[in-house]
């Protein structure tokens, strides 16, 4: 494929010299000068492992070029590459001057240029930024509309300075989000060699995976760090805890508790982030990472009661009582804390949970019920049928199987609010539906 990249930073000039190296004609494009006659000397303008003998394969064998025109970039290829970069502004916002220039340039190309060209985003962008302020620079500066007369994806990259060229080769996943169908098979095509999981998505969520990925990324680190510091402290080796951590690669490192939903609970998590927590505070050692994990899950149940507050509706269903699906177990669980609220607050609440029995409960398990929800009895029903019946706001808490018949018993005129993702896209017989975090 014929392929342009604006932009010769770490990012342009590795997915470049890649490109090149699977045998793709590409052209580099560069406002700084220097950049570009380096380039066409064989040498590298950033330094990376191997980019250099990359580089100089490439234009050995005449399939990597570097310009600084523009227009003539986008009139000989089919695919536009932007990588330019995108640093914070004072504030933290995200500085898009640059990226807009580079949309603007490819705007005008794309004005005379009757082939399908397809523009393709790699900079890391806000969600929401290609859609609502580039496409919209594109078309004004081209006249012409995308996802008709040409092609708009977003492309994360995934690539970590010091061992790019190998994540390029192999990254943990590609994504590409898609204006439209054939702008995605277009970028489908420049990773037929790549071994990889692809995921074609929107471009909204494309744009956000990237967010996900390097703040998580960063979560780690701080994380990571704060262990070891408590740890030092202590006289236990820090990197021997998170090295035997790591292994559990069933819950620890791994899809477990990455799911978004309701607010976690029960007799382990909160108890032992609170234990934690305070073993650091007897020592005076700052653990901002682990000091708000608790305040964030508060935050959690709080967005579930404005859901229901938003409904202006007074009769609420509870589905769901204990911290999750196939326990009795409702220490700490966050239902409790929402019922309790609710309930303050003047709602006419029912309750329903096939497992949870309060006359049946023993020992603490029974003591915390008894303490946050004294009149528990007059507030639970027999059946999910019931619950559903007599409420105008039907609430779903936990994943237990057999709320996944909520849907079809919902009416026209009811509001479904799931706070699991178990009735997601699911008809709902009129009832209006709304996730916690979708």
């Amino acid at each position: 494929m014929r392929i342009s990249v604006f932009g010769l930073g770490y990012v342009g000039c590795v997915t470049a010299a890649c490109l090149a190296a699977n045998d793709h004609s590409v052209i580099g494009v560069d406002v700084n000068p220097h950049k570009v006659q380096l380039i066409e000397t064989d040498k590298s303008p950033i330094r990376e492992p191997g980019l250099e003998e990359l580089l100089g394969k490439a234009i050995s064998r005449g399939l990597l070029c570097a310009t600084m025109d523009a227009r003539m970039a986008v009139h000989e290829t089919d695919i536009s590459l932007i990588c330019v970069g995108t640093p914070s502004n004072h504030n933290g916002c995200v500085n898009l001057e640059f990226v807009e220039r580079v949309c603007s340039e490819i705007g005008e190309s794309l004005r005379d240029k009757r082939s399908y060209h397809v523009v393709v985003v790699r900079s890391t962008v806000p969600p929401g930024t290609v859609q609502s302020r580039l496409i919209p620079i594109l078309e004004k500066c081209s006249g012409r509309s995308a996802g008709v007369d040409y092609g708009v994806c977003m492309n994360p990259e995934f690539l970590r300075e010091g061992s790019a060229i190998r994540d390029y080769y192999n990254p943990g996943f590609t994504v590409i989000g898609e204006l439209d169908l054939r702008s995605g098979d277009t970028v489908e095509c420049l990773y037929r060699d790549i071994d990889a999981q692809l995921f074609r998505t929107s471009i909204p969520v494309a744009e956000m995976t990237k967010y996900v990925s390097n703040t998580f990324h960063a979560l780690k680190t701080a994380f990571s760090n704060e262990i070891g510091t408590l740890c030092k402290n202590l006289g236990v080796d820090g990197q021997q805890v998170m090295e035997i951590f790591c292994q559990d690669q069933r819950l620890n490192i791994s899809p477990a508790y990455l799911r978004p939903g309701f607010a976690f609970g029960g007799s382990c998590l909160p108890k032992d982030v609170r234990g934690l927590a305070y073993c650091a505070k007897e020592r005076d050692i700052e653990t901002p990472v682990i000091n708000a994990i608790l305040p964030s899950n508060q935050r959690q149940i709080e967005r579930a009661i404005e859901l229901v507050e938003r409904t202006l509706c007074n009769r609420v269903g509870i589905l769901g009582l204990s911290f999750k699906a196939a326990t009795d177990d409702v220490r700490e669980s966050p239902t409790i804390a929402l019922v309790e609220t609710l309930v303050g607050r003047g709602y006419q609440v029912a309750v329903f949970d096939e497992i949870v029995d309060p006359e049946k409960l023993i020992g603490v398990n029974r003591a915390f019920l008894e303490r946050a929800l004294p009149h528990i009895a007059s507030l639970m029903r027999h059946s999910m049928e019931e619950v559903v019946n007599e409420s105008e706001v039907v609430v779903i808490s936990n994943g237990t199987p057999g709320f996944h018949r909520v849907p079809g018993l919902m009416r026209e005129g009811q509001v479904l609010i799931d706070l699991v993702g178990i009735a997601k896209g699911c008809n709902c017989n009129g009832a209006i539906y709304e996730g916690i975090c979708w």
